[in-house]
């Protein structure tokens, strides 16, 4: 089976409607999106949205960033493991200055899941508003030692944004914010192959590597790095690349909109993982 793809039309592209996963409709005029599967408390998937973040302003109109959800957790059966983010947070920390981490300070969280909550609700106002949220909830977790875990924690790191409050405290607070991130973390493990965070990836399921050293972990320790290949802005052309694919492939998806579809899926090896991350699926 041909699995559906996630685009969004070329007024999304500009105003940032965002076309949800429920939804799952094509849209014959869309533009490029490059995809995150992520995790909130993934020092790496933060370090690669900061880059993205540094980056999108170049490519507005054109490619859209889109966190996909996929809470370790729910896989995993822990929540954010702090034994092991201790010893990645200052390696993740080095390799990009503008990701803001500081000593955790405050209560730890145990679930990430109402953080995913909350931007799910800021999703159906806007995909644009959402992705700011996303970074935001990053830097209050790495940057600032609060607990994400809480709702009301991320309700107020969204509060002055351009969003409809109170619709996003009812809508996030609705039994069918939860299953939506299932959902969507189900799709992702089941027909996009995602096995850990962060995982690039292309509307047509082409998993791409982002410019980051990653740890290899044994017995939740860390025992070796993976070479780091640039450090900081020296890592923006490489980080280019990535929305360049994207490019690449809407045009090609626009010549031969017929092709539209999980042409890679089903040949991309499970066994392969993204990257070394630790916080993937049945890591050792």
């Amino acid at each position: 089976m041909i699995a559906p793809v996630f685009r969004k039309g070329r007024d999304d592209c500009h105003n940032e409607n965002l076309y949800t996963p429920a939804q799952m409709k094509m849209n014959t005029q869309a533009c490029a999106e490059l995809w995150e599967w992520a995790e909130y408390f993934c020092p790496w998937c933060y370090v690669a949205v900061e880059r993205f973040h540094r980056l999108q302003p170049e490519f507005t109109g054109r490619v859209m960033v889109s966190t996909r959800f996929f809470p370790l957790e729910l896989r995993n059966g822990e929540g954010p493991p702090r034994d092991i983010l201790e010893q990645e947070w200052w390696l993740a920390a080095i390799q990009e200055p503008t990701a803001a981490f500081v000593p955790f300070t405050g209560d730890w969280p145990t679930t990430t899941l109402p953080a995913f909550d909350v931007v799910w609700a800021a999703r159906r106002q806007s995909a644009a508003v959402a992705m700011e949220l996303d970074i935001r909830i990053r830097r209050a977790f790495f940057g600032e030692s609060r607990d994400i875990g809480k709702r009301d924690v991320v309700l107020e790191i969204a509060r002055d944004l351009n969003l409809d409050f109170p619709r996003l405290e009812l809508d996030s607070a609705r039994p069918e914010a939860r299953a939506a991130v299932i959902e969507e973390a189900t799709l992702g493990h089941e027909r996009y192959r995602v096995r850990g965070t962060p995982t690039l990836m292309l509307v047509d399921g082409t998993h791409l590597r982002a410019p980051i050293s990653m740890p290899r972990i044994r017995d939740r320790k860390i025992i070796s790095m993976s070479p780091m290949t640039c450090f900081a802005a020296g890592c923006d052309p490489q980080t280019r690349s990535l929305f360049d694919a994207a490019l690449a492939l809407e045009s090609a998806l626009t010549d031969e909109p017929d092709t539209v579809g999980d042409s890679t899926i089903d040949t991309f090896p499970a066994s392969d993982s993204p990257s070394w991350s630790p916080l993937r699926l049945g890591a050792p």
